[in-house]
């Protein structure tokens, strides 16, 4: 069996595979077609013009739910392994309701592009990366209050070095952003897709650009972590009969008839 095939460890990596994916088919698409520059493009500015902006759309709406599955296991997890401890169940609520809070904002990024409504799409940018780091921040906290019990300091150690790589690429993407869409460069910048290395605000775009791949990925490489731990959860259904037949309501049955019943369940 491979590393990928043991527990749920597929989720996590299949979120990561899928979402770099989406950045990369639709960056690849949108040089292809002359619709950007091939230096360190804007993201967003990849998915702006179809046919990359339908492929960046659906792409990072699977990645959507990807996200919501993979937070989800790994909320019923920290529950499952932490059941009498109240602070710890508090933060893994919160993290839960942050993360989904986070992918929706993900959905928004991908359904409301940056050149057609600029406000929006940056309010999906605050959701998905802003209360993202968040949401890495509990999950880390809850590393450090598992460890050494439940937890190896590795993984604490990881995960708080994932947070630091995309807190720094925040604060990096923020300030080049302020002083690029001050107005010392121009107005109109939201809608302009190709930069002259020669044109004045080309650094801090650069910077700005670079920041931003760097927290996308940085985002990303967070849900590695969980692989090892995914491995360790597997996923059964149970099928528990009502009924003999399908056109009958449900009964009460007899112990005899129930243990017949519950045998035929998966």
């Amino acid at each position: 069996m491979w590393w990928f095939q043991q527990g749920l460890s597929f989720l996590p990596v299949a979120l990561v595979v899928w979402s770099a994916a989406s950045f990369v088919f639709s960056y690849i698409t949108a040089i292809v077609l002359h619709h950007v520059d091939p230096l360190v493009p804007y993201i967003s500015d990849t998915g702006t013009i179809p046919p990359e902006r339908c492929l960046f759309g659906i792409m990072l709406n699977v990645s959507t739910f990807l996200g919501m599955a993979t937070m989800y296991v790994r909320y019923k997890q920290v529950s499952a392994l932490s059941p009498d401890k109240p602070r710890i169940l508090r933060l893994n609520k919160l993290g839960l309701t942050l993360g989904w809070m986070s992918c929706f904002g993900l959905c928004i990024i991908a359904n409301f592009q940056k050149c057609i409504l600029y406000y929006i799409h940056v309010l999906g940018a605050c959701l998905t990366f802003g209360v993202g780091a968040i949401y890495m921040l509990l999950q880390t906290v809850l590393s450090y209050l598992m460890q050494p019990e439940l937890h190896s300091k590795d993984i604490f150690w990881a995960r708080l070095a994932v947070l630091l790589w995309s807190c720094s690429s925040i604060l990096s993407m923020f300030v080049s952003s302020v002083v690029l869409y001050s107005g010392l460069y121009g107005q109109n910048l939201v809608q302009k897709l190709h930069w002259d290395p020669q044109e004045r605000g080309y650094t801090p775009h650069i910077i700005s650009t670079v920041s931003e791949w760097s927290l996308a990925f940085s985002f990303l490489s967070f849900f590695l972590t969980y692989i090892r731990d995914f491995q360790k959860i597997s996923l059964r259904a149970v099928v528990s009969l009502q009924g003999q037949t399908l056109h009958e309501g449900p009964r009460s049955f007899t112990a005899e008839e129930q243990a017949l019943l519950v045998a035929g369940s998966i």
